[in-house]
């Protein structure tokens, strides 16, 4: 009799055992629209934390493009300005000279030819200058851009938090409504 007993409890905790399992298992395998719901929300959020990471990372290249191109623009500036100086000072040298010895003469001629030189430098230099303007301003729209950018990713990051936030709060609620469920059916049954 004590042998049966014992063999009738083994196969009954190992039923009960089975039962959990499967439970368990079922579970696992099968979650709630709502667990979904938090999934893909956990999902959208990685991947608007990866966008927002990388547009961060244009914007600062873009950022790093203009201050390269400004300092290319007040060195050019520069240059300019000290081939102004030049041509001005050749031009008064030219005036000196022509005065002193003829506009014909040998150093007339250098000096007009030294003008010339200045003035093609000081064109090439303008050139540079319009060049890195450009280059600047399309920099910063570059920027602009990736700043918007990042402004959008952060909108959908906060969005996606909020989402996941009432997902995870309606699984609470319906944890508590389910429990209460379940205590007001015990309840019942008790009762009857």
């Amino acid at each position: 009799m004590k042998a049966e007993l014992m063999v009738r409890r083994g196969v009954f905790a190992v039923v009960f055992a089975g039962l959990l399992a499967g439970g368990t298992y079922a579970q696992s395998q099968d979650p709630t629209p709502q667990q979904q719901d938090i999934r893909n929300d956990k999902k959208d959020i990685r991947s608007d934390k990866k966008d927002l990471a990388k547009d961060r990372g244009d914007r600062n290249a873009d950022q790093r493009d203009i201050n390269h191109d400004k300092r290319d623009l007040r060195k050019d500036r520069a240059d300019r300005n000290a081939d102004q100086r030049d041509i001005n000072h050749d031009k008064a040298q030219l005036v000196r000279d022509d005065k002193k010895y003829g506009a014909d003469s040998a150093p007339a001629q250098a000096d007009r030819k030294d003008l010339h030189a200045d003035r093609v430098d000081r064109n090439k230099d303008q050139r540079d200058i319009n060049h890195d303007r450009a280059d600047l301003n399309k920099d910063r729209a570059d920027r602009n851009a990736d700043q918007q950018d990042i402004n959008h990713d952060k909108k959908d990051l906060s969005k996606d938090r909020k989402d996941r936030n009432q997902d995870q709060k309606d699984i609470n609620k319906d944890k508590k409504d389910l429990h209460k469920d379940r205590k007001d059916l015990r309840h019942d049954r008790r009762r009857h």
